[in-house]
């Protein structure tokens, strides 16, 4: 399913998104090197047991990540005009290796654009879920949506 135009949702509106994706060591380690973050808990096995966790802990901006990349297909794939920011960003779980993530969204409020008449605002709220149905993630999503006509 291609995502929805502003005019296609209501508030209410939930999503079950069918896309699941386990995590991987490499998946950790490249978003980790690839964003400068060297904290020792996910990349350094020793120091990781040594934590409360007793393992590498996989990056957090890694989990909303996949989260955001999980929802976009079914609700502003070819209808985004922007993304307007992202708010209340929790991490209640960790995630580790071998996690298998996937993730919901509802339609929190809806709002026209004051700037733009061919679109607009959708809130959504999204939460990713490992193979234990825990909320691992959860977030606000503001994103300015065009109309369908």
């Amino acid at each position: 399913m291609a995502g929805k135009f502003f005019d296609e949702w209501q508030v209410g509106d939930s999503v079950e998104h069918e896309i699941r994706r386990t995590v991987t060591e490499t998946d950790n380690l490249l978003f980790s090197t690839m964003t400068h973050n060297p904290q020792p808990l996910h990349l350094d096995v020793e120091a990781a047991k040594e934590s409360g966790f007793g393992r590498i802990l996989v990056n957090s901006t890694f989990t909303f990540s996949l989260l955001v990349g999980l929802s976009v297909g079914d609700t502003t794939l070819g209808t985004l005009v922007a993304n307007l920011g992202f708010d209340k960003v929790v991490t209640p779980k960790p995630v580790f290796i071998g996690d298998t993530m996937r993730a919901r969204s509802e339609v929190k409020e809806l709002r026209e654009s004051k700037s733009r008449p061919e679109a607009g605002i959708v809130t959504f709220t999204h939460e990713l879920l490992n193979q234990r149905d825990e909320v691992v993630c959860r977030c606000e999503r503001s994103a300015l949506l065009r109309r369908s006509a």
